[in-house]
């Protein structure tokens, strides 16, 4: 790092954020934790996958979100006869019997796509793709998506029937799986009052797009001490069991462990984490801060740990 240049940024990186915690909160109302992840995984260059039942304002938070950042937002509805074609768009022939491509709404910097696990694997391979690339393909021709880009998915955990469940190697892409609970009591009767009366709240932009790049770079500068990068690295291999790392609870109730993706992840969300709370370089307790919604949906339970009643969250709460 250009050490001045770069803390002033930082700096500005912190303000930044707690301005935009600011606005989003006018509207948003006692989801902090959940608003500050998927902040985190838009500045780290992730997307998030976002499990909540019905009525919890997950499509609210994603359409605040992108006014504030001033960015271009698409939401897609996804349901079981949706085509690869109608995310990613189409040749059509036009008046000069020229074949033309029309971009679908992918084409976007934001994407909220609702209910992924209601479309069949076809569609949502299109999706994650795109979330990899950042670019789609049509006809043989590549076509680059807009920058930044950031998908934020939902799933509804309670309506299984008629479903197409992300299988784990698709659930990978995603940097986050964020889980969405019931506001409390308190958080629920200020929810109430405000969206029941006339009160309205005019949205201004806190950042832009180039902004957003400007400092998805500068966080990948970030220097990293050597134990922080090895107690990452080493919490994703404690979860691999039988690779003679694996932590005892691992061995016990584990099928598969986090893979490679799982360390980056770690790492480059300490680095963000850490930048948004004004440190200059990330600690232990940023990996921890980040790790249960990144090994969250990258560990899968073996039978054992099903007869018992085992949660994902107590083996991760173990490992960390």
């Amino acid at each position: 790092m250009k050490l001045k240049n770069d803390v002033e940024a930082l700096d500005a990186l912190r303000d930044k954020f707690q301005n935009l915690l600011d606005e989003i909160t006018t509207v948003i109302y006692g989801q902090d934790k959940v608003i500050t992840e998927v902040l985190v995984s838009l500045f780290s260059r992730g997307h998030v996958l976002l499990i909540g039942v019905p009525g919890l304002a997950k499509t609210l938070m994603v359409t605040t979100i992108a006014k504030i950042l001033g960015l271009k937002y698409n939401r897609i509805q996804f349901t079981p006869d949706l085509m690869p074609s109608d995310i990613i768009g189409t040749e059509i022939l036009d008046k000069e019997r020229q074949f033309r491509f029309v971009k679908g709404p992918l084409f976007a910097n934001i994407i909220l796509a609702d209910e992924i696990n209601r479309t069949p694997p076809k569609t949502q391979s299109a999706l994650l793709e795109a979330m990899q690339e950042q670019a789609v393909t049509s006809a043989g021709q590549r076509f680059e998506l807009e920058s930044p880009f950031f998908v934020l998915a939902t799933q509804n955990p309670i309506e299984q029937e008629g479903t197409y469940p992300l299988p784990e190697a698709q659930l990978d892409r995603f940097m986050f799986s964020v889980w969405l609970d019931y506001p409390r009591y308190e958080d629920e009767i200020i929810i109430v009052k405000n969206t029941t009366s006339n009160l309205l709240f005019e949205l201004k932009p806190v950042i832009t797009g180039q902004e957003i790049i400007f400092y998805q770079q500068l966080i990948r500068k970030i220097p990293i001490n050597d134990n922080v990068l090895n107690y990452a690295v080493t919490l994703a291999a404690k979860t691999r069991p039988g690779n003679g790392m694996a932590a005892g609870i691992a061995e016990q109730y584990l099928k598969w462990g986090a893979g490679p993706r799982a360390s980056q992840y770690l790492v480059i969300g300490a680095k963000t984490h850490a930048a948004l709370h004004g440190k200059y370089s990330p600690d232990i307790e940023d990996v921890k801060a980040v790790a249960p919604s990144i090994l969250r949906h990258r560990i899968i339970k073996n039978y054992k740990a099903e007869a018992e009643n085992i949660s994902v969250e107590q083996i991760i709460e173990e490992l960390i």
